[in-house]
């Protein structure tokens, strides 16, 4: 069966960086556009960065552009999650996702994403 397994949080102090990485299994790995969302109790799940299934094209809010950049090795089954000048408001709960797409859309909506990880927990302290 399909599985995410994200690793990589912990506790950080402001201003630093942190990589989560995304090992997937299961799924012709190249055929999905992937994406990782982060979620606090009682708020909406963020989708913080897609990338397609090259690695072509990427997305971005404005909250993390500048500062988190989503890349991928289709060879490792891989996504990854550089997250530097890390802020206390980008504590959260962060999972990875697989969007099953043609090869340049970018799915950007939550719905759109078919297969979750479990999450890993990032904190950073002010």
């Amino acid at each position: 069966q399909v599985q995410l397994v994200e690793s990589g949080g912990g506790l950080v102090q402001a201003g630093g960086s942190l990589t989560l990485i995304c090992a997937a299994s299961g799924l012709t790995f190249s055929s999905y556009t992937m994406g990782w969302f982060r979620q606090n109790p009682g708020k909406e799940r963020e989708l913080v960065a897609a990338v397609t299934r090259s690695g072509g094209n990427t997305y971005y809010p404005n909250s993390v552009k500048g500062r988190f950049t989503i890349s991928r090795d289709n060879a490792k089954n891989t996504a990854y999650l550089q997250m530097n000048s890390l802020k206390p408001e980008d504590t959260a709960v962060y999972y990875c996702a697989a969007s099953r797409t043609t090869p340049t859309y970018l799915s950007v909506r939550g719905s759109e994403y078919a297969y979750w990880g479990q999450g890993t927990q990032v904190t950073v302290s002010s």
